[in-house]
């Protein structure tokens, strides 16, 4: 893809090159709408993989706003090698108060991906709301961690990114905890549902330090299931995507809990 294609030694991106090409001729045959040849930026996202979101749009045009912006930027990383970066607001969203913004992290081969996936088609075709879902997979899929992004909202969704500030966090396995960074995404106020074998009363005790910090300086609203205990005394087995998908039915509150257990 040219806006982003990177080519070592040329003076700047494919795209970026054809459009100062373009406008150059069109001034100099005189077919171009201005005289003067207007300022133009390029630059590159998408580096270390990183998404493109609405935050580093953002960060764009306010570099376009000063009186001598960076040519040939990069956005989305750290450039502390050539210092191309321009920062961003990372925490700057778009997405509407009313739209719920949930991050499930599970095991591959424990339902829970097959249980979001039954819950975008339950509230998209049982409410008025819109639904939207991503999934990020390791690539050993059965036995590895996974990670499913779910909207829903009464607006249409155009989010084409990963949720970043979600106002609900599920956990499916408490081990992830030491593992993984699982509250970065949550929001101030949001929900985090952990299933744990450690009861409310006990749990926090067995918390890492990290997470207990994060949950006090975000105030989080902090529930516990055994998931698996119940799993098994309903002959479900290790199976707790039903669990836990009813347990996000009802935190959520994105539909009527009686609606969604028919």
């Amino acid at each position: 893809r040219p806006e982003f294609a990177l080519e070592p030694g040329s003076i700047g991106e494919p795209l970026y090159t054809d459009i100062v090409t373009a406008i150059q001729e069109g001034i100099s045959e005189g077919i171009a709408s201005f005289k003067k040849t207007p300022k133009i930026i390029g630059g590159r996202y998408g580096l270390s993989s990183k998404e493109f979101t609405p935050a580093m749009v953002k960060g764009i045009f306010e570099e376009m706003k000063k009186e001598v912006p960076k040519n040939h930027f990069t956005i989305g990383i750290n450039d502390d090698v050539t210092h191309t970066s321009i920062s961003y607001d990372s925490d700057f969203s778009i997405e509407p108060a009313d739209r719920t913004r949930a991050v499930f992290y599970g095991l591959g081969s424990d339902g829970t991906v097959g249980a979001n996936k039954n819950s975008i088609k339950i509230i998209g075709e049982e409410t008025d709301n819109h639904a939207q879902g991503y999934f990020v997979y390791d690539s050993r899929k059965a036995g590895a961690l996974t990670i499913s992004h779910l909207r829903f909202g009464p607006t249409p969704i155009h989010s084409t990114y990963l949720v970043n500030r979600a106002n609900f966090v599920a956990c499916h396995q408490f081990s992830f905890l030491e593992r993984y960074d699982v509250l970065k995404t949550a929001q101030p106020g949001a929900v985090f549902l952990l299933n744990s074998s450690y009861s409310a009363d006990e749990v926090w005790d067995y918390l890492p330090y990290s997470i207990q910090e994060t949950i006090i300086e975000k105030k989080l609203r902090f529930y516990v299931i055994d998931a698996y205990k119940i799993a098994k005394e309903v002959g479900l087995g290790a199976r707790i995507n039903t669990i836990m998908q009813v347990c996000f039915f009802s935190l959520s509150k994105v539909i009527p809990i009686e609606k969604a257990t028919k």
